[in-house]
């Protein structure tokens, strides 16, 4: 009689999870560099999809001034950065291309891009989108129940108000607080899910549950990217989002880089622990 339990064959095409690596910060600061290498050779291409994001943060800037709604400028300005990783999968095909030796025809490029609406990346668009819409309705939220009775309709007043009396302390006090929360949750998962899913054939909820355990399996390394991101997109935000022209692609780049570097090619095996 045999004892052993009956083995399932694996499906046809199935694909294993992609497999976690140990990373450092030095070896992030190396995927800079080759973010920045890539931005060299195809720095008109790059600075294309930077424009194309700076223009997105202008317009929501003018939006705000023309709508006379001071206090939406900031969370709307803040909210549009957790848009990055979406507007990058340009970068990320541009940086698999020259990694592959593929040419960089820019149609080719937009062509990708535009195949994603049917794959999984649109699904992820809509994690990332359902989390900017938290952001901007609990600063709405916020905004009720610390300053539903203080004069914010010019951006003087505005200003005033939450630097100069405690409701609109406590406001940046809290809306930060939340804000950093969300930020947090977001980017463990979607550090490297759009590079796995512009990469592989694999669901969405498979890529950012390989997102989430390379920052688990990574904190420090991922602390210090999390702490780069977050001071070279507010760095390019502030001449009126122009920086990001050139800062959102060397970013892009570096991601698609890290994702190589935390994620164990599917040709190759893990080495035995």
């Amino acid at each position: 009689m045999n004892d052993k339990p009956d083995v399932l064959p694996l499906p046809e095409g199935y694909r294993p999870p992609p497999k976690v690596r140990d990373v450092t910060f030095p070896e992030i600061v190396n995927a800079a560099g080759r973010g920045m290498a890539d931005f060299r050779k195809a720095r008109f291409k790059s600075a294309f999809f930077g424009f194309v994001y700076a223009l997105g943060g202008i317009a929501v800037f003018l939006s705000a001034t023309f709508l006379q709604m001071p206090w939406i400028t900031y969370p709307l300005a803040t909210g549009f950065l957790l848009l990055g990783p979406f507007a990058a999968v340009g970068l990320y095909e541009i940086s698999r291309r020259l990694e592959a030796g593929e040419p960089l025809a820019f149609g080719e490029i937009l062509s990708v891009m535009y195949a994603q609406r049917s794959r999984e990346i649109g699904w992820m668009s809509f994690v990332v989108l359902f989390f900017f819409i938290c952001w901007m309705y609990q600063v709405r939220l916020l905004l009720a129940l610390f300053l539903g009775f203080e004069p914010i309709d010019t951006y003087a007043s505005f200003l005033n108000t939450i630097f100069t009396t405690g409701p609109g302390l406590m406001f940046l006090l809290v809306g930060h607080v939340v804000g950093a929360i969300l930020s947090a949750v977001l980017f463990s998962l979607s550090v490297i899910s759009f590079p796995i899913l512009l990469d592989r054939d694999v669901d969405f909820i498979t890529a950012m549950i390989a997102s989430v355990q390379t920052v688990v399996k990574n904190p420090f390394a991922m602390l210090g990217w999390a702490a780069i991101v977050v001071i070279l997109l507010i760095v390019g935000s502030l001449p009126m989002f122009l920086g990001l022209i050139v800062i959102l692609p060397v970013l892009g780049h570096t991601t698609w880089h890290l994702y190589r570097l935390a994620i164990v090619p599917e040709e190759e095996k893990p080495a035995a622990s």
